[in-house]
């Protein structure tokens, strides 16, 4: 079994899923695909927090633990298909990346509902604690990455090659297909960041955690 590595982009109710495996400095897509964790049935799924805002902060509370609860288990269900997939092909995921945003820690509810801004903030960090925790219950090791540190932290993995592992990440989208977005670009080079790491660590194809 050769080790793999998942890079997550989040966004509200899905996530851009790339997995990378493969030597330092020459990892490889071998998965990626959007994956939906909301129940289209349920009210307020894609924006929980936007549907709260106006009501009151103890009736507020139910539905966003209900939408927590559901995108939880839809990302747990979703991402323990891609670990089954990936190991038919022969690889077993050894850790995860989910990439984050630059903003500060939120505040309690009642202040998040008053700011539309943290509403929004607050919604993608609700998301990314959803991927969070399914990786968490299969025991998979989970590495945050800020996007504005993207850029460090490849220098750091991959030193004088960061640039050529860019490139090639940059211009995978000629073998895989259109279209290579920049979502896409930026969780695979979080995975392989991640899969350097194992490398260098010795962790061959054992998972993190299991």
């Amino acid at each position: 079994m050769k080790a793999a590595a998942i890079g997550v982009s989040v966004h509200s109710g899905w996530g851009a899923v790339v997995a990378m495996a493969g030597s330092r400095g020459a990892e490889g897509v071998i998965d990626r695909r959007r994956l939906n964790i909301i129940d289209p049935g349920t009210a307020g799924a894609t924006q929980p927090y936007h549907y709260v805002s106006k009501m009151e902060i103890r009736a507020a509370e139910k539905p966003l633990t209900g939408c927590a609860t559901d995108s939880t288990r839809l990302a747990l269900e979703a991402l323990t298909r891609v670990s089954a997939d990936l190991r038919d092909q022969g690889s077993i995921l050894v850790g995860c990346a989910i990439l984050l945003s630059s903003a500060r820690p939120l505040p309690d509810l009642e202040k998040i509902l008053a700011s539309h801004a943290l509403i929004h903030t607050a919604e993608g960090e609700f998301f990314r604690q959803a991927f969070r925790s399914a990786f968490e219950r299969l025991k998979i090791s989970v590495t945050g990455i800020r996007v504005c540190d993207l850029d460090d932290s490849a220098q750091k993995a991959f030193s004088k090659t960061a640039p050529e592992v860019h490139k090639r990440i940059d211009g995978l989208g000629r073998r895989l297909g259109t279209p290579w977005t920049k979502d896409e670009k930026t969780a695979a080079l979080a995975a392989a960041i991640v899969l350097s790491g194992t490398h260098s660590k010795g962790h061959g194809a054992h998972p993190s955690g299991a």
